[in-house]
Order: C-alpha cells, then structure tokens, then sequence
C-alpha cells in the first residue's frame, strides 16, 4: 500500500488525480498539467515534496563524513548556503543525486530522492563509521513544500519574516511563517526562482492553507507531478531514473563538474571516478529538439541513419516551447549541437536535432 504525505488530505479535498511515486501515493495534477505547468512558468505553483528523504548529520566530524561519503566538499560550503551533489558507490554509478544544506558548523541536512531515501540512509550510516559525527533520518518528521515561480517572492513575503531579497540561490535560513517554524530554502527543480520550506509534518497542512491564500491573488495554483517532470525536462536536470543510475558515472550524465578530486581526503568510488576522469565516456547525455507533435518518450530508440546510437530517457511535447524535446544518451560521436538524428517513435522514424541543454532558461 502507498505512503501518504501529511498533505493527502489536502489534496484530496483539492480533487487530485493520484499516482504512486517511488512507494508514496502523490498528486499528478489537480485541474490540468498544462495550466499547472504554465502557473509555474507565469506566476507560481504549489508543491507538495514531503516523500523526498530528510537526512541529518551531526557532530564535530559531520563535515568531514559528508567529504567521505560524497563526491563533493560539503567541509567547504559555509553554514546557510546548500550544494548540489552526489553519492556514488565503489565502482563511480550514482546512488543519488542530493541537496546537502549546511544548517550550522556541526549540522548538515541531507536531501535524498524519494526511491532512494533507504539506500542513501543506509550508505550515510555505512560510511559514518570512523567519524565522530551521526546519522539521523528525519524523514518522516519533516514535511516539504515548494513555491515555485515569478510570483514567488511577493506570494512568500507576504507571510513570512524573512529577508528574501538577501537569501541567495542555494542558501537556506531559518524563519516563521505566520507563526509556523520552517526551514526556508531557495532552491528547486522547476528552472524557475522559487522556494522550498521544510515544515514539521503536523504543521504542513496549516502551511500550505497559509501558501494558497496568499498566493490566490497572484495566481498561484497547486502543482502535481506531471507538470513538475515537464518543468524539469525543460531546465535540463537529470532524474534519478532516467538520466541517473547506478550504471552511469558522473561524467556520462555531463555532471562532473560535482565530482571534487581536490578535496585532501579519500572518498567512495574516488579511485573508480578518476579513472573515468581520463577518457572520454562512449556515451553522452544530450538535447534533442523536435518538430510536428510526437514526443520521443523514455526507452525510445535514437538513430543515425539505420544505426542505433542511443536511447531517450525523457520527453515530452515542451508546454512553453511548443515543440517536442527530450533527454538522451547517445554515443559520443553524434553529441555535436546541431547533428541530425531521428528517433524511432512506435515505429514512426521522426527527425530530431541535438541542441545543447537546458531546453528553458528564465530570463
């Protein structure tokens, strides 16, 4: 049976479709996606994230086993700020993608995917043996919400105390919203500027309620988990899954920028990522822009010519582009922006043309 959020509720009286997400039952839309997807584009949407996992380390070595157990240093980032990151095992495959947040000198939250909460729990408390430091998961503690859009920062100044003109992109402080403690974060998964807020469970419906009346005017809508896939795909970010697994390195997913060799301590699957360091990867992961309305979808076939050279891992029809795109791997030779490929779609071969990523930047 599927976990729900302490927001189900709230959905349900909001008529969701529902969906089961990663072992949770999730809201996919409420009205319609492309109205939730524009909302988010125009003014703002309203998520419900509480099935991502919340990790806390802590202790005088906290810093030092996030350095051991991640690809990148969480000892340099300052208290208040948060780093996009990743866990990798042995071998160089990603566990996970993460958002690690500095909460103070001795405290980080770990943010994991929801299909991955009890792996990277698991691996936290594997690999903090040795150190002075603890592993705590919070996730069923802690409620999260996002506000994601142009309207954003009016929609969210107007209940909260804090200074959201001085909160930079990737930083988090602590602050009140109308009475309720949360954990203010400017970070998200749409392309747009917008918000995250870490709620005590019991708290969150009362959130939320707070969120929708002050957003009414602005236009803010709720948003599911359709139109957050269509958001992401547009701003190019990888989805565990899809354009991240075990089987692919960093380097494949062109995200070793997160990989940190300089750090002065040894870290799991260092060995492994360097290696891969030093050779080009035979696979890519690319933009690909169609035309007509057929969308490759996740699985479907790239061509070159009659030689299969690839595979989507996401697509869609872009509700802001107009267009079909989509994400995949193809062989390193065919990567070029501008190179013309096709995909077959149900053994439709339609053209499609690698352009560099991301699809959508806001202005």
């Amino acid at each position: 049976m599927s976990k729900e959020t302490s927001l189900h509720g709230v959905h349900k009286g909001l008529g969701a479709l529902f969906t089961d997400f990663a072992g949770w039952s999730m809201p996919i839309r409420y009205s319609s996606e492309l109205a939730e997807h524009k909302a988010v584009r125009e003014t703002a949407g309203l998520f419900d994230l509480s099935h991502m996992a919340e990790i806390e380390v802590t202790g005088p070595q906290a810093a030092d086993t996030l350095d051991f157990a991640l690809v990148g240093n969480l000892s340099g980032v300052k208290p208040g700020r948060a780093r996009y990151t990743m866990i990798c095992d042995e071998n160089g495959g990603v566990l996970d993608d993460l958002v690690v947040y500095r909460l103070a000198d001795e405290k980080f939250l770990v943010v994991a995917n929801a299909g991955n909460a009890a792996v990277v729990a698991e691996a936290l408390a594997e690999r903090v043996s040795g150190f002075d430091a603890v592993v705590d998961n919070k996730s069923e503690d802690v409620a999260l919400i996002a506000v994601q859009g142009p309207k954003a920062v009016e929609i969210l100044g107007a209940v909260t105390d804090a200074d959201l003109g001085a909160l930079k992109y990737y930083a988090s402080v602590p602050a009140v919203v109308k009475g309720h403690d949360v954990l203010l974060a400017r970070t998200g998964y749409t392309g747009e500027d917008g918000f995250e807020l870490y709620v005590p469970a019991g708290e969150a419906p009362a959130v939320w309620r707070i969120l929708t009346e002050a957003g009414e005017p602005h236009g803010l809508l709720p948003a599911g988990l359709a139109c957050r896939d269509t958001l992401r795909l547009e701003a190019g970010m990888p989805l565990y899954g899809n354009e991240l697994s075990l089987q692919l390195s960093p380097f494949e997913a062109g995200l070793g920028r997160v990989v940190k060799f300089e750090k002065p301590n040894d870290f799991v699957g260092k060995a492994a990522l360097e290696e891969l360091s030093k050779k080009d990867v035979p696979r890519v992961r690319v933009g690909l822009k169609g035309s007509g309305r057929r969308a490759p979808r996740h699985g479907y076939t790239v061509l070159s010519g009659e030689t299969e050279i690839g595979e989507v891992t996401s697509g869609a029809l872009s509700p802001t582009l107009g267009y079909p795109i989509a994400m995949a791997y193809v062989d390193r030779e065919h990567s070029e922006p501008g190179t013309q490929l096709s995909v077959d779609i149900r053994g439709r071969i339609e053209p499609v043309e690698v352009v560099a990523l991301p699809f959508y930047s806001r202005a």
